[in-house]
């Protein structure tokens, strides 16, 4: 997949670009999803997905976007944000084994990891099953993707 970036915005509340993630939306937190929004979604939009990523992890494997930590997925056209703890659209699995957001957590001493958030728009609405990975729902959405763009956080344990 191609990771072109189009003009649509993402932002939290919850942290700046390139800023630290509040301890509240870690594994060593409340472990919580942050609030999202975004705008200028291109013309033709008819669903989202939203990932999150941390490609500074030591398992990343060869080939893979980095651990995985949230998929997210049948969001309708008409979603421009997602409150904090979200429970909207359709959960796919994450690397923790489980199919809702799990938070930053990288490993003691391993410094600063960067946590890609990413909204994907489609060009059609999408009905997938729950528990989805990310690389099975990239090969369903790839096609209808009209535009992507990220916010990165950082975070850091000890």
């Amino acid at each position: 997949m191609a990771f072109a970036l189009s003009t649509m915005q993402l932002e939290s509340p919850a942290f700046k670009a390139q800023g630290a993630i509040p301890v509240k939306h870690t594994g060593e937190g409340e472990d919580v999803s942050p609030a999202l929004a975004w705008r200028d979604a291109p013309e033709g939009t008819q669903g989202f997905a939203v990932i999150c990523h941390d490609p500074d992890a030591p398992l990343v494997q060869n080939g893979s976007y980095g651990f995985v930590h949230w998929v997210l997925y049948n969001l309708p056209a008409a979603t421009t944000s997602l409150e904090e703890g979200t429970t909207a659209g359709t959960g796919g699995l994450n690397d923790f084994g489980k199919s809702r957001y799990g938070g930053p957590m990288p490993p003691e001493g391993h410094g600063v990891h960067q946590y890609y958030f990413w909204v994907l728009a489609l060009d059609k609405a999408i009905d997938l099953p729950e528990g989805l990975s990310l690389a099975e729902l990239l090969k369903h959405i790839e096609p209808h993707l009209l535009g992507m763009n990220r916010l990165v956080g950082t975070y850091q344990r000890g």
